[in-house]
């Protein structure tokens, strides 16, 4: 049975955002490090990718690391740094190949230099792409970015470039690390922790969530069509009544 088969085609999130959690502890129960299973994460950014192209979705994006994860232990860091580089070259092929796009939300000019690099050859090579879009949330945190927004806002209008009475909902948005990016219709978070983690405080404001027990390691397709059927059984309202919604 296809993936799309089991869902209603009308009914499919353009973007869904993605918390993967339970890397240290699917680690831990295998009684290994910590960063294998940052390792073993990789398959299932795969997985997700390869549903994500045959359900058709324009936006994947995953919070691959946040500000705060900055105060892990230093070995970890340098861990996940360095599986990032290897990731991004050993992956970019593939991306290439499915017609998917690659860019960046969150601090990255803080990044060590070998991951900008890496980045950014990834970034230009699939810069022509027109499938799904992978958005890849790197040394970002939700609070960072509006106070980002805010800081660049504040800039035009001591330039004079901008007045007070400018600044709306749709100026701030496009102020955000996400401008041009439409806001999710749909968050997972995986490994049973029910939080945003700083994650898109912003975009998230009127999205669905959807909480799965699974570690992020053992995350697949039929996992992701399963967040999305959840999705499908909800009534979106937006601040109105189910009536004017069914009319």
């Amino acid at each position: 049975m296809s993936l799309k088969s089991q869902l209603n085609e009308n009914n499919i999130p353009r973007h869904i955002a993605i918390i993967m959690d339970g890397n240290g502890r699917w680690a831990k129960k295998q009684g290994s490090e910590r960063s294998f299973g940052h390792e073993q994460g990789v398959e299932s950014v795969r997985a997700t990718l390869e549903a994500g192209v045959e359900l058709g979705l324009d936006f994947i994006t995953l919070y691959a690391f946040s500000t705060e994860n900055w105060n892990r232990p230093i070995e970890e860091v340098q861990a996940l740094m360095q599986l990032l580089v290897q990731a991004i070259a050993n992956e970019t092929p593939t991306l290439m190949k499915q017609n998917i796009k690659l860019t960046t939300i969150g601090d990255v000019d803080s990044l060590p230099d070998e991951t900008k690099e890496k980045l950014q050859e990834c970034k230009d090579m699939t810069s022509n792409n027109t499938g799904m879009t992978l958005v890849l949330a790197l040394s970002y945190s939700g609070r960072w970015e509006i106070v980002d927004a805010t800081k660049r806002i504040a800039s035009k209008i001591k330039e004079g470039t901008l007045a007070l009475e400018d600044i709306d909902e749709s100026l701030f948005a496009s102020s955000l690390n996400t401008d041009g990016i439409p806001d999710p219709e749909l968050l997972i978070r995986t490994s049973g922790e029910y939080r945003l983690s700083n994650f898109l405080l912003w975009q998230l404001a009127y999205s669905e969530f959807y909480f799965s027990e699974v570690l992020w390691p053992d995350f697949r397709k039929q996992d992701l069509v399963d967040a999305i059927k959840d999705y499908q059984s909800r009534e979106r309202r937006f601040g109105k009544i189910s009536e004017q919604i069914n009319n």
